[in-house]
């Protein structure tokens, strides 16, 4: 790829994929989502790549979510091409592919951010990170798959919690919870993910690919299972959408003031 919104590096059989928009805490927009769609799309057409690593540049995040200063200015957070809309928020959300995809958390992953890392098989988490679903602070909610995958993954109790309060989970608590696989300092986090991916990627391939398209029920792209979480997640949104506070929301960020809330 030519834009640096998103890089791609090969190290055997393993494709590392770096959301490079440090400046704005890697939040994602159009670019970032046409850039992860398109390397999963590489990563699953190439025979050559066995295991896809997603990261975040810098030290402080991995993915801020949506870009809400962009979204504020009335920008779309998503490309104009219908087969790149369907891959859903970040080219990834919607999007699975039989390539096992590790996520190298190296800072925090709120709203988008945290969806990017649920939509992962594998979770590396920095000792600093944080996961979280802040969404009901700016007037959304989890609109990309976060208010069901968190409640798939963790105690619903305990979900529930999470995404009504909008509070963050440090790394460490959500490897207690079975959400993050391992938890280690910065310096060592991508070669824990690389060597992760190494071994996987030292088994044969077509059986590494069967076996995550059964457990997570993929056909033809597709996961059977979330089809009505998406009906009702396009309905919820739909209606949000409409609301004065939905607006309100992401102006307020922008601007750095505290939102009045109208619910309406």
């Amino acid at each position: 790829m030519t834009d640096t919104t998103i890089l791609t590096e090969r190290q055997g059989y393993v494709l590392i994929v770096t959301i490079n928009r440090p400046e704005a805490r890697n939040a994602v927009n159009a670019a970032v989502h046409i850039g992860i769609g398109t390397a999963l799309e590489e990563a699953e057409n190439d025979p050559e790549i066995r295991v896809v690593v997603i990261t975040g540049a810098g030290e402080k995040s991995f993915c801020a979510g949506a870009d809400l200063v962009a979204l504020s200015r009335g920008e779309s957070l998503y490309p104009d091409d219908p087969a790149q809309q369907a891959w859903g928020f970040a080219g990834m959300v919607s999007h699975p592919i039989s390539k096992p995809i590790i996520a190298a958390v190296n800072g925090f992953a709120f709203g988008g951010g945290c969806e990017i890392a649920l939509m992962s098989d594998i979770i590396i988490a920095a000792d600093h990170a944080q996961f979280g679903l802040p969404e009901v602070k700016v007037g959304l909610f989890a609109a990309a798959g976060g208010a069901f995958r968190l409640a798939q993954q963790i105690p619903r109790k305990l979900a529930m919690e999470y995404m009504l309060t909008g509070d963050p989970i440090p790394a460490a608590r959500a490897a207690e919870f079975g959400l993050v696989n391992h938890v280690v300092p910065l310096a060592d986090l991508l070669p824990t993910a690389i060597a992760l991916a190494e071994k996987i990627a030292a088994n044969a391939p077509l059986s590494v690919q069967a076996s995550k398209r059964v457990a997570l029920g993929i056909h033809e792209r597709r996961i059977a299972a979330d089809a009505p979480y998406w009906e009702a997640n396009t309905l919820e949104r739909t209606a949000l959408m409409r609301s004065e506070d939905a607006r309100e929301g992401p102006r307020a960020f922008a601007e750095k003031r505290k939102p009045v809330w109208k619910a309406c």
